[in-house]
């Protein structure tokens, strides 16, 4: 293992990383021969979940919804309205809420998904190993769909996104940023597409929305495997690290994780949706710290779907989360539990479900496709 100068650690040769300025480290010619087989299934199964978001035979964005008079989505899913907020405002408003949260909602993972592509873009820059090298152009390539395909739909829905919050957008900078291998692999593989695989999923089991049910599909069936580029790091990487630096890791993960819990969708982040239900801020935020209790929000973690609650799991099976700070999570969730389930993380059923779709639909349309389904 080699902790080079700059902060970044190579315990695996297919994570190996060179300085975004150093190109000619990409052409020298022994490095032509050298290409780890890791990634070599999740790298194959790209031709089993392509999807393109401008052809309506996937997805159609022009189908119509009456946002003034339909949910979008559950209304018993939106934090919301299971504070004093539920008792402001009528039927009217209360949609009209709940369409805006899930506005703001898709509006952050448009973000995040450009987030993702601008992280991918970077990887594919610095990482030596060819096939590292490849999973990650084509995980620059998916990104650039999802990008589109979550920019259709709110441009079909409000017209243009609301403004990236302040949390998520320090956090992107961050990670796009860094030249740390490390942090973007545990901060957008794992932590990032942790959050996004959760709402991905309570979009899709609860949206009433079908474009929006059938976007959030198509969209896992491409993270799934960003996910597990991610775990395979973990898995080569965090058992074989001092603890000094695993420490250091562990650390950062949890820090991200308080500032997104109490900040990612924290009224003050929503200034101008509640505005537009007659609604200030500032007292909907007295409403949230009265409502949502450590209590409470264990209670709503108990869902499987929730965001945090498959980011703590995905933090768990990466091995990130250890005694030194598991009691820092027992505080919203049973640890236990997740420590007993197994590997397979919410929406992954969902996923090889679109797979199965997406594989039947484009080997009629193109018999030659090659590939065949992701184990």
């Amino acid at each position: 293992m080699a902790i080079r100068s700059d902060g970044n650690i190579t315990v695996d040769t297919a994570y190996e990383a060179a300085d975004p300025e150093d190109f000619a480290c990409m052409i020298e010619v022994d490095r032509y021969a050298k290409r780890s087989s890791a990634f070599d299934k999740i790298i194959t199964a790209t031709h089993d979940h392509f999807w393109d978001p401008l052809d309506k035979k996937y997805i159609d964005f022009s189908l119509p919804f009456d946002l003034e008079n339909e949910y979008l989505v559950d209304p018993d899913q939106d934090p919301d309205l299971a504070t004093a907020v539920n008792d402001k405002l009528d039927e009217k408003n209360k949609i009209k809420l709940v369409n805006l949260n899930t506005w703001w909602g898709l509006s952050s993972i448009l973000h995040g998904e450009q987030g993702a592509l601008s992280l991918s873009a970077s990887l594919v820059h610095i990482l030596k190993d060819q096939g590292a090298q490849e999973y990650a152009a084509n995980q620059t390539r998916e990104e650039a769909r999802h990008v589109t395909g979550y920019a259709k739909y709110v441009e079909a829905r409000w017209g243009k996104p609301i403004v990236c919050g302040p949390a998520l957008k320090n956090l992107l900078e961050e990670l796009v940023a860094s030249k740390l291998v490390w942090k973007k692999l545990v901060g957008m593989q794992l932590m990032i597409e942790g959050l996004a695989m959760g709402a991905f999923a309570m979009n899709y089991n609860y949206g009433r929305d079908p474009v929006l049910v059938k976007l959030s599909q198509l969209i896992m069936t491409d993270e799934a495997f960003h996910h597990k580029f991610g775990k395979i790091w973990a898995d080569r990487t965090i058992p074989n690290l001092p603890d000094e630096e695993r420490d250091k890791i562990e650390d950062w993960a949890w820090q991200v994780f308080e500032v997104l819990l109490f900040n990612l969708a924290s009224p003050e982040q929503k200034k101008d949706v509640y505005a537009q239900v007659g609604l200030d801020w500032q007292w909907v935020q007295e409403a949230f710290m009265e409502a949502m209790t450590d209590a409470n929000i264990r209670e709503r973690l108990q869902d499987r779907n929730n965001i945090f609650r498959v980011l703590i799991k995905t933090l768990i099976k990466g091995g990130i989360i250890t005694d030194r700070t598991k009691a820092n999570y027992a505080a919203f969730i049973d640890m236990q539990e997740l420590y007993g389930e197994s590997d397979r993380m919410v929406g992954d059923d969902i996923a090889e479900e679109g797979i199965k779709y997406l594989m039947g639909l484009n080997r009629t349309e193109n018999p030659m496709l090659p590939g065949q389904a992701a184990e």
